[in-house]
């Protein structure tokens, strides 16, 4: 179903939603693509606005496809909030907001100078073709996240002036957290001989992670982001990843919460290396699991890494 079909089913439902939920308690409705987003938001804003995520915990905003009930939220929203890069796979943040009326949308990674990543896709031939793109996964140092977060202050102290005073302190205060924890994690690696700072993970989501920590960062030739993951992988191109693992060295690989398991923990046993852990990467963890803010994933994947590349 086209978001313009799902939006022709629930335009009767549309205005006396967004005259009502918007106006809830008095309170602005802000929108989140993904889980970061949503947790920079809400360390913003408090309780002085209403602070909604279309992305799930261990959802992958790339596949991601969205529903009625994503149209029906981005209705009732303030202010749309995105990471843009093309993180959001075929921008469906933009068209969400467009199609709702052309919601106000901030691209939360303006003014980010984005690395180059990797892409790759397998021609009708077998052939693996790869090309550079712009990396969307800028939120993995805390450096970058608080230039994330001065973009949503400036963008709801525009919508909410009335609030200002507390989104500026909420937001000093939340800045020398992330400046504390770029700290912390120097600290962390500082245990970690280089040689040992090979990360190998299940896509290229860590580059700007490896960039700032000293980490070389690896993801095996012929691996990719998309269904072959989950399943369907071709015997030849199995085959390269198996090899391109066993090139890297490494004692230990990195799944990722965001992408199914099974294939690449047996492709590990393959290649002769352990599985080090799941590290959160595209999506946060769910409410209660210590991976439930961006403080808690950027910590407890540090801890998995170093524990097991030691």
């Amino acid at each position: 179903m086209s978001l313009k079909t799902i939006f022709t089913t629930i335009l009767f439902l549309s205005i006396t939603l967004t005259s009502t939920f918007a106006l809830e308690n008095g309170k602005h409705v802000i929108v989140c693509s993904t889980t970061q987003i949503a947790d920079f938001t809400k360390q913003v804003v408090g309780d002085d606005a209403i602070v909604k995520c279309i992305l799930g915990a261990g959802a992958d905003p790339h596949t991601y496809q969205p529903t009625p009930s994503d149209a029906m939220l981005v209705l009732t929203a303030d202010l749309c909030l995105q990471n843009g890069l093309h993180l959001e796979g075929k921008n469906w943040m933009k068209t969400l907001a467009k199609d709702a009326g052309n919601k106000p949308l901030v691209t939360c990674t303006n003014g980010i100078e984005p690395l180059k990543m990797e892409y790759e896709t397998e021609g009708n031939n077998g052939k693996i073709e790869v090309r550079l793109v712009n990396d969307p996964h800028a939120w993995f140092t805390p450096v970058n996240a608080a230039i994330y977060v001065n973009n949503i202050a400036n963008e709801i102290i525009k919508i909410d002036g009335k609030h200002a005073a507390a989104y500026t302190a909420r937001t000093a205060l939340y800045l020398q957290t992330l400046s504390a924890l770029d700290g912390w994690i120097r600290k962390q690696f500082n245990s970690l001989d280089v040689s040992k700072r090979i990360l190998v993970t299940s896509h290229d989501a860590f580059n700007y992670f490896c960039s700032a920590y000293g980490f070389k960062n690896k993801a095996p030739v012929g691996w990719s982001t998309g269904s072959e993951i989950g399943g369907g992988m071709s015997p030849k191109r199995r085959n390269i990843v198996i090899d391109s693992i066993k090139s890297f060295g490494v004692k230990a690989i990195f799944v990722e919460t965001t992408i199914n398991p099974k294939l690449i923990r047996t492709i590990a046993k393959e290649a002769g290396v352990a599985v080090g852990g799941t590290l959160y990467s595209d999506a946060m963890g769910e409410q209660g699991s210590a991976g439930a803010s961006y403080i808690g994933m950027m910590r407890e994947n540090v801890l998995i890494i170093v524990g097991a590349l030691k």
